[in-house]
């Protein structure tokens, strides 16, 4: 029905559930793949708050150089053994010890650096010390921090100073980005005017819009208020249609009821299509959702609270969808440790963890401590207070997490422990991608570390590549073993090759394993407990090699990538690892064995959502081919299931 003027009186179509209402425009905006947006490249430096629009990889080393981690001398270490306390060494400084400030590099010829409280300096121009270096004492190692082309963030991140730090760090400076929303903003009213303490009675100060941009800031978007239209249909017509092309999202706060001058909902109508008007929400009843040239319309109630609690129901999530986002939550969470920390007395530490829900609760696993890794406030989901009076926490202590993430994430984060491959990070962000709010939580120790952890109820899923000497077969008879009476399930990722990773040119002209025991090639072994440790242990009974023989056998690394790195930095001439690492580092690769990774789960945890969106990502051809251009890997096969029953 219309008035004299030919303004209609628009009453509401419905009373929505407020989800539905959601639902309905989101499912109108999806067959103009309207999320997530489109993407642009920005300064690393201007970078803060952004959402990544693929993953980042570390394009340096970090450091890229041997560095001091003390003031004090590098050293030669071999040339310090034998001083002790009773037996006094003097070094030439200069010469045999070299002043070093922390942070510089470290000095040809040294591979280790006495702290300056740990020495005395003599008049004759030599130091004395009383205790032997040992090889790599207080020195940051190339890539201790990050590795090059290792992942810094995945994609659909919201960069953080932390975040920004570790970019940096790995030498990125430029970062794909989603591009942010643009907003426009349009108060409606003849009665508005601008803020003032002089206002006349009728007149209405406008500052819902400054409310509506600074939400729409904090969520990630660019707000553009513009000027206040009076009720007029035809300019407010005319104001739509203008801001149309420039924008991304079109709000208009007020006239969104059914009086007289409410031309909200007959504007979308005209110019588009009306989803919705009237949720069964209250304040907030009088809402308007719609699609016009393919672009969500928002008709926001005028009332300021109203207003405010529309928002944060439609307003944000549209804005959220657009970046690829969920919704942030920002909580404290109770959980178990995974593993015992030691701890100093008087100092409080704080002690970033990965959390994740295995079963009815949390698990915290701790990462990196050092304080130069910056990479482990970019990986960390929480941190971990230990007080000083205490000397550290228990495995399966109760402790209270500070979240760094939302609770939402944490709740869909599948924490996966095991042995270390390369393909997980991918696989994170794949599954991050598939649907946003999952994620992978991977801690590395090794294969048996994490079927023990399987056990103990610490894990989702365990990265195992275990060899039965006797069979041959892989990975089936230690699940038997280390999980009796329990079912599990193998899920196959790829085959991958495994072989040694060695410097340009293989200079020390390594090609078996017979070549480790020479004096002249220092190793750089995996921690007890992995696959590639058990596999290299393996060649060295064949071919009759003590491991006391190797030089290095006892220096240990926990990732592949950490192995080719030290082997890049010439920490080591020669490590075992997987191709794809050696191939990432720009190493030559003997290859030496093929092996099946499979992901290890009980057969009860196969069932959950998480873990059949997982299994979706790993049969996505995608997915496969992207693996398979890392090197090294065979996805034939990736997603089969292989069920492990209880032995008897």
């Amino acid at each position: 029905m219309a008035d004299a003027a030919g303004h209609g009186r628009t009453l509401y179509l419905e009373n929505r559930d407020p989800q539905e209402a959601l639902s309905l425009l989101l499912e109108a905006l999806a067959p103009n793949r309207w999320f997530p947006g489109p993407t642009e490249t920005v300064a690393t430096d201007e970078a803060l708050g952004r959402v990544t629009a693929e993953p980042v990889f570390a394009a340096i080393s970090s450091p890229h150089f041997h560095a001091a981690a003390m003031d004090g001398v590098a050293v030669a270490a071999a040339a310090t053994f034998g001083a002790s306390e009773t037996s006094p060494l003097r070094l030439r400084l200069e010469d045999q010890a070299i002043v070093v400030d922390t942070g510089d590099p470290l000095p040809p010829g040294t591979d280790a650096v006495i702290m300056a409280e740990d020495y005395q300096e003599r008049p004759d121009g030599t130091i004395e010390i009383t205790a032997a270096a040992t090889p790599w004492q207080h020195v940051r190692p190339i890539g201790e921090d990050l590795v090059v082309t290792e992942m810094i963030v995945p994609g659909g991140h919201q960069l953080r100073p932390v975040d920004l730090g570790g970019l940096l760090a790995g030498g990125v400076t430029g970062v794909p980005v989603r591009r942010r929303p643009r907003v426009a903003i349009l108060p409606t009213g003849t009665e508005l005017v601008q803020p003032s303490r002089h206002a006349e009675p009728g007149q209405v100060l406008e500052f819902n819009s400054r409310v509506i941009a600074g939400l729409v800031t904090e969520w990630g978007g660019l707000a553009r208020p513009l000027t206040p239209e009076p009720d007029d249909y035809t300019r407010l017509r005319t104001a739509l249609k203008q801001a149309l092309p420039e924008h991304d999202i079109i709000v208009l706060n007020a006239g969104s009821s059914a009086g007289r001058e409410d031309f909200t909902a007959r504007l979308i109508g005209e110019l588009g299509r009306v989803l919705v008007h009237g949720v069964a929400i209250k304040p907030g009843k009088p809402l308007v959702l719609g699609v016009v040239e393919g672009k969500p319309v928002v008709g926001l109630p005028g009332f300021p609270v109203s207003c405010y609690v529309t928002c944060q129901l439609f307003l944000k999530p549209l804005l959220l969808r657009f970046l690829g986002l969920p919704d942030p939550e920002t909580t404290v969470l109770p959980a178990r440790l995974a593993r015992q920390v030691a701890s100093p007395l008087g100092l409080e530490e704080f002690l970033r963890v990965k959390v994740g829900r295995v079963g009815e609760g949390f698990v915290a696993t701790p990462i990196a401590r050092g304080a130069g890794v910056i990479s482990s406030l970019v990986r960390a989901d929480g941190i971990v207070r230990i007080p000083p009076a205490r000397e550290g926490l228990a495995e399966g202590a109760e402790v209270e997490v500070e979240l760094l993430r939302s609770r939402r994430e944490i709740e869909g984060t599948l924490v996966v422990t095991g042995s270390h491959d390369i393909t997980l990070d991918l696989l994170s962000d794949r599954l991050h991608r598939a649907r946003p709010g999952l994620s992978l939580a991977s801690a590395h120790v090794g294969s048996l570390g994490g079927i023990l952890a399987i056990r103990r109820g610490e894990a989702h899923l365990a990265g195992v590549h275990l060899m039965d000497e006797a069979t041959g077969e892989y990975n089936v008879s230690y699940v038997q073993r280390y999980l009796p009476g329990q079912d599990a399930v193998l899920i196959h990722l790829a085959r991958r090759q495994q072989g040694f990773m060695v410097p340009k040119g293989n200079p020390k002209g390594i090609r078996g394993f017979a070549h480790l025991a020479r004096p002249d090639v220092r190793l750089v072994n995996r921690q007890r407990g992995a696959g590639t440790r058990l596999l290299l242990d393996y060649h060295l009974r064949q071919a009759g090699i003590a491991p006391e023989m190797v030089a290095g056998y006892d220096r240990e690394e926990f990732t592949h990538t950490a192995v080719a790195a030290a082997v890049k930095g010439s920490v080591a001439d020669v490590g075992l690892g997987i191709l794809a690492a050696a191939r990432a580092l720009d190493l030559d690769f003997i290859p030496v064995a093929t092996e099946d990774y499979q992901l290890l789960l009980l057969l009860q945890t196969l069932e959950s959502e998480a873990v059949q969106t997982l299994l979706q990502v790993i049969r996505d051809p995608g997915f496969q081919q992207d693996m398979e251009s890392l090197g090294g890997y065979d996805a034939a096969g990736a997603g089969k299931l292989i069920e492990v029953k209880a032995a008897s």
